[in-house]
């Protein structure tokens, strides 16, 4: 790619290649700096289209826009019903007409294609069942923050397949970052390739001791509660815990909450020094903002 993200759409990390995300990190480690005040959304207006609940991408899309010089109008899901009222085509035409463009945090990543491709505005991806690309930017932004450039680390993710491993998944293969994935056999993500090692056992991580990032994520995402009591007990060794920290002393811990406690990370950890889950989720708000300053840049 390498041209202007002007106008496109961001449904996954992989739409971006190394040059285009370098540009989206560098600009959002310079508003968070106060480096950069612009505000290119001044006179548009973005719809958020959101099926399932939300905190952190509804608080920091909202904020972000804001400061930007936008204005969001939020829609649940009992108000726009997509393939229920009407067509996700014909809702997605519809949006065209009003504003600039959607923030849409869908079920199935199959609709919001099917948004995307109806839609003549940018459509961002706040969220699938496949892939959290806007959660994985601020993790990126996070990671060269405490522990340096991309390319020299070492991220180990423990838990689930699910979209954020997904998404890691692109953003090793774009960044350069080592990645390992440690899941239950049958958890393992949908979109594994040549950039990632894949494992079962906890215990048998031969490199664990290089990690500079421990990641993990709930074991039972949205979507999933009626798997709760199965996953809990495929889940139950795979626990970021005290041990496993010392077993990655140059490692800090990473989630992309909201966190079961006592599930699948302990207090002890979370709420432990080497803990940046707070910094990680204060990030999504520039990673975002500087995507969204991309996206529509005059």
């Amino acid at each position: 790619m390498g041209i202007s993200l002007r106008g496109r759409d961001f449904i996954d990390l992989a739409d971006l290649d190394r040059a285009e995300l370098r540009r989206v990190l560098d600009l959002a480690h310079a508003i968070k700096a106060g480096r950069w005040r612009e505000r290119p959304l001044a006179g548009r207006h973005l719809a958020m289209l959101f099926q399932k609940p939300s905190h952190r991408t509804r608080v920091s899309f909202e904020v972000g826009v804001g400061r930007l010089g936008g204005a969001t109008t939020t829609l649940t899901e009992n108000d726009v019903q997509l393939g229920v009222r009407e067509t996700i085509g014909d809702a997605a035409r519809v949006l065209d007409r009003y504003v600039d463009g959607t923030v849409a945090r869908l079920r199935a990543h199959e609709d919001l294609e099917k948004l995307a491709a109806a839609s003549a505005k940018p459509v961002i991806n706040g969220l699938t069942d496949r892939s959290h690309p806007c959660q994985v930017l601020a993790d990126l932004m996070t990671i060269e923050e405490v522990a340096g450039e991309l390319p020299e680390q070492h991220v180990v993710y423990i838990g689930d397949g699910n979209n954020i491993a997904n998404s890691l998944i692109e953003a090793a293969a774009t960044s350069g970052l080592a990645l390992t994935i440690v899941t239950p056999p049958g958890y393992e993500p949908q979109r594994p390739n040549g950039h990632v090692a894949l494992a079962h056992d906890i215990h048998d991580i031969k490199d664990l001791e290089q990690a500079t990032v421990i990641y993990t994520d709930v074991w039972t995402s949205m979507g999933h509660e009626a798997e709760q009591q199965v996953r809990r007990q495929a889940f139950a060794p795979y626990q970021v815990n005290q041990a496993v920290m010392d077993r990655a002393p140059g490692a800090v811990f990473m989630h992309c909450l909201p966190a079961h406690r006592g599930e699948e990370v302990t207090d002890e950890v979370i709420d432990g020094p080497r803990s940046v889950v707070f910094q990680q989720a204060g990030n999504r708000l520039y990673a975002q903002m500087a995507l969204l300053a991309e996206l529509f840049a005059p």
